[in-house]
């Protein structure tokens, strides 16, 4: 994955923020909207789009594209750095493969040392009952 690459094929959008600002909130598109075409995308493989495809669907749109917003700032540049940020998050965890557990055959050991607490703790309940003077 080239993050550069990646980065090249977003668009952006600007949009007036909601909420509180007084005037500046009027003025100032400060809103900032992403958007990734994962199927148009040049920079990932074919395996790696399926991979996202499975792993971040419920964040695509019908039409496989991912669409991110942010106004946490009132400056556009910083809720751009800050919805990349967020982007590249999306697509790292999206293309995680986890690793597959190697099953183990149990240690003798373990299985006597189980065994031998199974012992002791049913001796211990045989010496608390009362015994049979029959």
């Amino acid at each position: 994955m080239e993050t550069e690459k990646i980065i090249s094929e977003l668009s952006f959008k600007a949009v007036r923020s909601s909420g509180a600002g007084g005037q500046n909130v009027n003025k100032v598109s400060s809103k900032i909207f992403l958007s990734f075409d994962l199927n148009a995308s040049q920079a990932l493989s074919d395996d790696e789009k399926l991979l996202l495809q499975s792993n971040i669907a419920h964040r695509l749109t019908t039409e496989n594209i991912l669409i991110l917003n942010c106004d946490e700032d009132r400056s556009q540049l910083k809720n751009k750095d800050i919805v990349i940020k967020r982007f590249l998050e999306i697509i790292k965890k999206g293309l995680y493969v986890p690793k597959v557990r190697k099953a183990t055959k149990i240690p003798k050991s373990v299985i006597k040392k189980r065994i031998k607490d199974k012992k002791n703790i049913s001796d211990l309940k045989q010496s608390r009952r009362k015994p049979n003077l029959e």
